[in-house]
């Protein structure tokens, strides 16, 4: 009885193939967007953002962008930390280059520059796939890391190597910098999840998507029926780039303030955008922004129930967490390669059906 869609038909093409065409699920995100903007920077404190908001939308971006390279065009990368660094260096130059430039232009400049840096590494693409790809990204990981730290022109030739995000404003209210509210922070980085989000859903559906989706399922067969291997693969490297430099601007600029590129976005952070690829679903923007909530949670669910509640020792809490992420990647591969995106999916078709039978 929650959740039907009889009755609810088109009579265009246009009203058919719009962003949300079932006016249920039209409607929720309605509720979930009035909610994020209306209501949630009222109540918020500076423990809620940094712990929970800020990790979320931000992890969300660099999950998309990920999963659009992985899950929709099927090429693997593990240098999403290195490219999250790319989008932290290039807004740190961009903001100390040019101070009188809003800061948001700061963070698109910057996710453009990493989606040609993308490109440039998403060039053996073209020859290799599978595992060797893998480890030319990893090898891009690396590279990019040791060159952040070699070369000291990226970080204006600073003493200690550290990068500090310099006070910046949007319409007067500081968004980067001490003195920024809790509630600034998170408003100026859910404009920009939303915009990802909105722009990742678009293109996934289009032209552009099944382009890539193509190329993921037989790209020999892609290449016969006319797609254009070179462009796919490469606009596929071009746009996660984007989302994945986006997000890391913002972890250096609004979350962070200050980052060392070898401890910010070494290979653990792509590990961890990966991990929530996987357990949020290949192919799904809903997925991207479950895993990250759900890898964003899970430390500070184990803290609250472990440390607080239960006293045990906090090695014992960071370990137990290393373990049940471990096991859920492995239950997940097997049992539901999907993951939560598809069993939110059942979940739905269930809903459609009840009270009746499968």
């Amino acid at each position: 009885m929650l959740y039907r869609e009889a009755g609810d038909f088109k009579t265009s093409y246009v009203a058919d193939s719009q962003t949300f065409p079932i006016k249920f699920d039209r409607y929720r995100y309605y509720a979930v967007l009035i909610i994020g903007f209306a209501f949630i920077p009222f109540v918020i404190n500076d423990y809620w953002v940094n712990a929970i908001f800020l990790p979320f939308l931000i992890y969300s971006i660099a999950a998309i962008g990920l999963n659009i390279l992985t899950g929709y065009c099927g090429q693997v990368s593990l240098g999403t930390g290195g490219f999250m660094a790319v989008g932290a260096y290039a807004c740190y130059k961009l903001m100390t280059a040019f101070p009188e430039v809003s800061i948001l232009i700061h963070v698109l400049l910057a996710g453009g520059i990493t989606a040609g840096v993308g490109v440039l590494f998403g060039l053996p693409s073209l020859r290799i796939k599978g595992f060797y790809l893998a480890v030319a990204t990893l090898a891009a990981q690396f590279f990019l890391v040791w060159l952040f730290n070699r070369v000291p022109w990226f970080y204006n030739y600073s003493a200690s190597g550290q990068i500090n995000a310099p006070e910046r404003t949007m319409f007067g209210v500081p968004v980067t910098g001490p003195e920024t509210a809790a509630w600034a922070a998170y408003l100026f980085c859910l404009v920009l999840t939303v915009f990802c989000a909105l722009i990742a859903r678009n293109l996934t559906r289009g032209m552009m998507g099944r382009k890539w989706m193509a190329i993921r399922d037989m790209d020999i067969a892609a290449e016969i029926i006319g797609v254009n291997p070179l462009m796919a693969k490469l606009s596929a490297f071009a746009v996660s780039s984007f989302f994945v430099g986006v997000a890391g601007a913002l972890f250096f600029a609004v979350y962070l303030g200050a980052v060392e590129v070898g401890e910010a976005f070494g290979i653990t952070k792509s590990f961890l955008v990966l991990f929530m690829v996987i357990i949020g679903g290949l192919g799904s923007i809903f997925g991207s922004f479950a895993g990250a909530a759900f890898l964003v949670l899970l430390p500070v669910v184990l803290k609250l129930v472990g440390v607080d509640l239960l006293g045990w020792p906090t090695d014992l809490v960071a370990h137990l967490q290393l373990i049940i992420v471990g096991a859920l990647i492995v239950l997940f591969l097997i049992v539901e390669p999907h993951g939560l995106a598809q069993l939110w999916r059942v979940a739905k078709e269930k809903l459609r059906l009840w009270p009746f039978p499968h």
